[in-house]
């Protein structure tokens, strides 16, 4: 069984207060780690998906698109639309 993540709009507005201002915006579901997380769809700092889906920020996180493992910036952004699915892992170190 997965267990089940919520996050309100990044913008941080209630459900409620979202759904009278644009309609078109509504919860979805991505899987990072193989659990269910529910955001609203639109765009997210990179670090803020981390932080909503107990990824620790310093694990680097990749996006599975088209069979391939996409790694996201820790600046960066990605927007959500929903049915993504992500993946943590410990940073890549290297040693000289």
């Amino acid at each position: 069984m997965s267990e089940e993540l919520t996050i309100e709009h990044p913008e941080g507005l209630a459900g409620t207060a979202m759904d009278k201002r644009h309609h078109h915006c509504q919860t979805v579901t991505v899987h990072v780690n193989n659990r269910e997380v529910f955001l609203h769809e639109g765009h997210y700092p990179v670090t803020t998906l981390k932080k909503v889906s107990g990824v620790p920020l310093a694990d680097d996180l990749d996006e599975l698109v088209d069979c391939t493992l996409k790694p996201l910036a820790d600046d960066g952004s990605v927007t959500i639309r929903g049915c993504e699915i992500f993946v943590s892992h410990v940073k890549d170190g290297g040693s000289s």
